[in-house]
């Protein structure tokens, strides 16, 4: 079972995951600036319960790279249980939640809440 969350606002709590799922999947993070024109970008909305179960995901936005697509589902199943969530955050006993996966042309990413700005921003 998963800790409780050590964040102290939803902001904080995102990062808390998004370091969470990138320590999960160290061997698919670039550690780097991202390149300039990326691979791929996924987006996807996810809900977790009141103990960090991951109950859903949906990609809202990809560019239809089904590689990238699928390394990115399979980070976010890999991670669970994620720290539970603040009572206080959930609505109807789950929370909703929505990270982006920047991938570069070899297929590792970093998540958009924790990466480092794009090469030439």
């Amino acid at each position: 079972i998963a800790a409780s969350s050590k964040a102290n606002n939803l902001a904080a709590y995102q990062k808390e995951l998004a370091v969470h799922i990138s320590q999960r999947n160290s061997h698919h993070i670039y550690v780097s600036q991202p390149q300039a024109l990326l691979r791929s970008v996924i987006v996807i909305k996810f809900v977790l319960d009141a103990k960090g179960k991951l109950l859903s995901h949906d990609i809202l936005r990809s560019n239809k790279d089904k590689e990238t697509e699928q390394t990115a589902l399979a980070s976010l199943v890999r991670a669970q249980n994620f720290p539970a969530p603040i009572a206080s955050w959930l609505r109807q006993g789950k929370l909703e939640l929505i990270e982006t996966w920047l991938f570069n042309s070899d297929g590792r990413f970093q998540l958009r809440t924790i990466a480092l700005p794009q090469a030439g921003e």
